[in-house]
């Protein structure tokens, strides 16, 4: 399945945005204007569904209510998200196969802790939950949890819960890597979007799925990087798990590397290519186009196709600033969301139906030149002359 549907009203930079997604998205907008925070909405509800998650604990991870609440927002202060479930290549026009939307409000007494506003799901079209329910009316305390925490309340719509503990982000920092002990870490196993725990996850992958994935990333890399052949996970003496490859160069056997020598690209390369191979759930990604080669940026688009194919369609919603990144043609405007900074929060609008965009796409000009210089900030041409003042 893929999030077919993304609406969310005081969300962050977000006051009311409802928009449709496909198997790949593209978020491109200027610095500040919330890619973050709505790849974030999504995360929020992945924490909601996750063991050891939850509401309370989703909510006090992000600062409490008021830091997640939509500076706008005013008469409805409520926070609100709602996707829809749908097969990647479902009928146009049908009904999604699943639908979960959750509200949150601030307690008024007591505790203040945030509540659920209501918290609902639909099933092709039927309504199957709809809080609050009598028992939460008789009981306040239990619109603390939703019930899409709770195995015991989730039964019925249990494939929405597993769904949303499987989505994966990442922004992996290759410093981490290289060197996870020597880091505290600020996030749960569950949720290492930094790759701290990468390799751990590589070498606990069943082995022949690991030498699977493996050998398909030596494939592409031997594209980006020549002279590496025969990556592998190992373990050393001492039982840590590290990424081996041969490095040919004037020796003729060549020389042993590990992760501790690749480069930043290579090793952020690495993780990209396996994390589309891990999972079926959503892919969420920062700026993918980090420490790469341009040349390579711009095959990025067409890897994630291939891959998608080899994973049933697995959906990658991704923010960027790259024009190497856009400006490939398999990229159409439905599949990029622009968002737009405006006083009352952020708007999101699907590249193909903002006209005069459209108009340059249909004369054949590649998307990244069509949206990414309205993307810039009108004084960024100033920055330098206001720091010599």
């Amino acid at each position: 399945m893929i999030i077919s549907r993304i609406s969310l009203k005081n969300w962050r930079n977000f006051r009311n945005v409802d928009t449709p997604l496909g198997g790949r998205a593209f978020l491109v907008g200027p610095n500040a204007s919330g890619k973050s925070n709505f790849l974030d909405a999504i995360k929020f509800l992945r924490d909601l569904a996750r063991s050891g998650g939850g509401l309370q604990k989703a909510v006090l991870d992000r600062g409490g209510l008021s830091k997640i609440r939509c500076l706008a927002a005013r008469a409805h202060p409520d926070v609100e998200i709602g996707i829809e479930l749908s097969e990647p290549n479902g009928t146009e026009g049908s009904p999604a196969e699943w639908g979960y939307a959750v509200g949150i409000r601030q307690q008024t007494r007591g505790h203040r802790q945030p509540l659920l506003k209501y918290e609902k799901v639909w099933r092709r079209g039927e309504l199957i939950l709809d809080r609050p329910d009598g028992n939460d009316k008789a009981d306040e305390l239990l619109l603390t949890q939703t019930h899409l925490e709770q195995i015991n309340a989730n039964r019925d719509f249990r494939p929405v819960a597993g769904f949303l503990q499987s989505v994966l982000y990442l922004h992996l920092v290759p410093q981490l890597v290289r060197n996870p002990e020597a880091f505290v870490p600020g996030q749960a196993a569950l949720s290492d979007p930094f790759g701290r725990n990468f390799l751990e996850r590589v070498m606990g992958t069943p082995e022949k799925t690991r030498k699977s994935r493996l050998r398909r990333i030596e494939e592409a890399l031997r594209l980006a990087v020549p002279q590496f052949h025969g990556l592998n996970a190992v373990k050393d003496e001492a039982g840590t798990p590290h990424l081996e490859t041969i490095y040919e160069h004037w020796r003729p056997d060549g020389a042993r590397q590990r992760e501790d020598q690749f480069s930043d690209g290579t090793l952020r390369l690495i993780g990209l290519l396996w994390s589309l191979q891990e999972g079926e759930a959503p892919l969420l990604l920062e700026e993918p186009e980090l420490s790469l080669n341009p040349a390579i940026v711009r095959q990025l688009p067409g890897v994630i196709h291939q891959l998608q194919k080899v994973r049933g369609g697995r959906q990658v919603i991704l923010s960027t600033h790259s024009s190497e990144l856009l400006n490939t043609r398999s990229i159409g405007g439905h599949e990029v969301l622009m968002l737009i900074p405006e006083k009352e929060g952020t708007d999101v609008k699907l590249a193909s139906s903002i006209a005069d965009v459209r108009l340059l796409l249909e004369g054949g000009m590649p998307i990244g030149d069509a949206v990414l210089p309205r993307t810039e900030p009108p004084q960024a041409s100033q920055l330098s002359l206001s720091l010599s003042a």
